[in-house]
């Protein structure tokens, strides 16, 4: 695959963003470990924002522009604003540098950083780090997923599939659980439900054989393309399925960010079950 750096390969860009991604984990643990006020939490309608967000966005953005300069577009958490464009690269980075941030607010340890590389609206690499766990997962497209921990091996990961369908582990959020989404998972013919926060962590749950399924369906709220991007790479290079309901991709960086309708990630042996579960309920 095609880089888009003349002098760097794909391999080489993803080697960068993992001691990229693990500087950037420093830095969330030690204000993880410091004191509430140190965070200076902000309420917005999407959902908070602390001073560690922005310090881990500066860092993650000048590091990747210090390698790419103007060959790439930027869509990150903390810079976009509502009414931004698509961005007219074909090659476009999408940051999120805290995943999870009511959970980092609340010490749940369940928050993760997502960073991806889209080319022509997917995502050909990515890498989700976990600071609590000191573990990370990273992927090329066609290359597979790897999981490793900092100054540890690396090992190939897979999903986890041989499951009767009525044994599947569904990953569902503490936090943002609409009515809809309530319905939705009941009638799902699994029942096992596993709570965790942050999406990345929600995917790392999948890969490590603790869950099989993670159902998003947008309500008052709804997951963006720095949601999405990088753990729907991480679960697909290891054998997983991560789709709309009706079959179709998840594309990024068109215009709206906003993750609109339902997504169901899975191992991919039962997906298309799922997702006609999932079809029926909503119509209904």
């Amino acid at each position: 695959m095609n880089s888009p750096l003349p002098h760097l390969t794909l391999a080489d860009i993803l080697e960068r963003t993992i001691e990229l991604s693990w500087t950037a984990a420093a830095i969330l643990k030690s204000y993880y470990r410091g004191s509430r006020a140190d965070l200076e939490v902000l309420d917005k309608v999407e959902g908070p924002v602390t001073a560690a967000d922005r310090a881990v966005d500066r860092h993650i953005l000048s590091g990747i522009q210090a390698m790419c300069g103007d060959s790439c577009g930027y869509l990150t958490e903390e810079t976009y604003q509502a009414g931004d464009l698509q961005l007219p690269q074909d090659w476009v980075w999408i940051i999120d540098p805290l995943d999870g941030t009511r959970d980092f607010i609340d010490k749940t340890g369940e928050y993760a950083i997502h960073i991806a590389l889209t080319y022509q609206h997917r995502p050909v690499l990515a890498v989700v780090t976990i600071p609590e766990t000191d573990r990370m997962y990273a992927a090329i497209a066609g290359m597979g997923t790897e999981s490793s921990e900092r100054d540890g091996m690396r090992k190939s990961v897979r999903v986890l599939q041989g499951k009767k369908l009525t044994d599947l582990v569904v990953v569902a959020s503490r936090n943002h659980r609409s009515k809809r989404l309530v319905n939705l998972l009941a009638q799902l013919p699994c029942q096992q439900q596993l709570e965790v926060g942050s999406i990345g962590c929600k995917i790392a749950t999948i890969v490590e054989h603790r869950a099989d399924v993670y159902v998003s369906l947008s309500g008052t709220s709804a997951p963006k393309d720095w949601d999405l991007a990088a753990p729907e790479l991480i679960l697909t290079e290891a054998g997983g399925k991560f789709t709309h309901q009706d079959g179709t991709p998840l594309r990024y960086n068109q215009g709206d960010v906003t993750q609109w309708g339902c997504a169901i990630a899975s191992t991919g042996e039962w997906h298309q079950q799922l997702l006609n579960v999932a079809t029926i309920e909503i119509q209904e």
